[in-house]
């Protein structure tokens, strides 16, 4: 069997305690800065059967877990510190509405009038049925929504011998959760919604629309209007130059095209700039190369004279008891 479809396999198919999700509220950095939170530690627990059940409780992705600890096993054993990567840089587009980057599994929502940002980890489309890259708006809000299956998700299901009604009624069994947005987009197919498969959450296994934690489709759901403009991007590379002059790199493993493929090597496209960005003399270029070959997955300090480290590692907050615990990348073109 695949060893993308393995991984999301056990990731979905351990059950763990359902925690309540809720949203990362950072204060908006000031105009000039990208660098948002800082990250955790935190040593697994009996209880903690799987990587999802963790992330929920952070309200982060297991994928994002696993891309910052790189070894760890999809069901760690008690004991393991992780790093929770809970820092990370803004995507470099406006700061209104909603703002989704599919390489990254986040969407961020930016309240007119507040000087914040609310973070969420999302379910995206897998192999074959992408989530587009758009610029749209919210186009409905739907409470309780009915799920009509397509033909195509009719016919999958077959082979895997399910047989889906032509309807699923409203309520805790429907595939949609309780709060929908509907996007303004091609014929209205693409939605925002909750989920009654929490472990989907942080995974390619949808058919193109936005899965999110019940509590978290919820909260977004009475705080956003219709109208609310929605950009939808893929840039697994994000950078940063702060405001006190030092730089960041945040790199995350891109998005395949067939389950077959390496996410750590596989090529990428960087973003425009980038190439400058690197080429100043006050980045290592050296770190920078470790960072795009590592794709940890949070903002790496990439300024000429310094250690390739986390941003604020001496910070790092401790969860539970824990205590804060690179070669030329291939293939990237631009």
């Amino acid at each position: 069997m695949k060893r993308a479809f393995l991984l999301t396999l056990i990731l979905t198919g351990v059950l763990g305690a359902i925690q309540t999700a809720r949203a990362l509220d950072y204060p908006l950095p000031p105009q000039g800065s990208r660098l948002i939170g800082q990250n955790q530690t935190y040593t697994v627990q009996e209880g903690d059967r799987n990587l999802q059940a963790i992330a929920r409780r952070f309200d982060t992705a297991a994928m994002l877990i696993l891309e910052a600890n790189h070894t760890i096993a999809p069901v760690p054993k008690a004991g393991t510190l992780i790093t929770i990567p809970t820092q990370l840089l803004l995507p470099d587009v406006p700061r209104e509405g909603i703002v989704v980057n599919l390489a990254e599994l986040r969407l961020y929502y930016f309240p007119p009038g507040e000087n914040k940002v609310q973070v969420y980890p999302i379910g995206i489309g897998l192999q074959g049925l992408e989530t587009p890259v758009m610029e749209t708006r919210v186009g409905q809000k739907i409470p309780n929504p009915t799920w009509t299956p397509t033909v195509g998700i009719r016919k999958r299901s077959l082979e895997r011998g399910i047989t889906l009604p032509p309807v699923v009624p409203a309520g805790p069994n429907n595939p949609l959760g309780r709060f929908a947005l509907r996007l303004a987009y091609g014929h209205g197919e693409y939605l925002i919604h909750g989920t009654n498969a929490p472990d989907s959450v942080g995974l390619r296994v949808s058919s193109g629309c936005i899965r999110m934690n019940a509590p978290d489709i919820q909260a977004l759901f009475a705080r956003v209007k219709s109208g609310t403009p929605v950009k939808i991007i893929n840039e697994p590379v994000k950078y940063s130059t702060e405001p006190n002059g030092e730089r960041y790199v945040e790199v995350h493993r891109p998005l395949s095209q067939e389950e077959e493929q390496n996410v750590q090597t596989m090529p990428y496209v960087l973003p425009a700039g980038f190439t400058s960005f690197r080429e100043d003399k006050a980045v290592n270029n050296d770190t920078v190369q470790q960072a795009l070959y590592r794709r940890a997955g949070y903002p790496i300090k990439v300024t000429s004279g310094q250690t390739p480290v986390a941003a604020k590692t001496s910070a790092v907050e401790s969860a539970q008891n824990g205590s804060p615990v690179n070669d030329e990348a291939s293939g990237m073109t631009q």
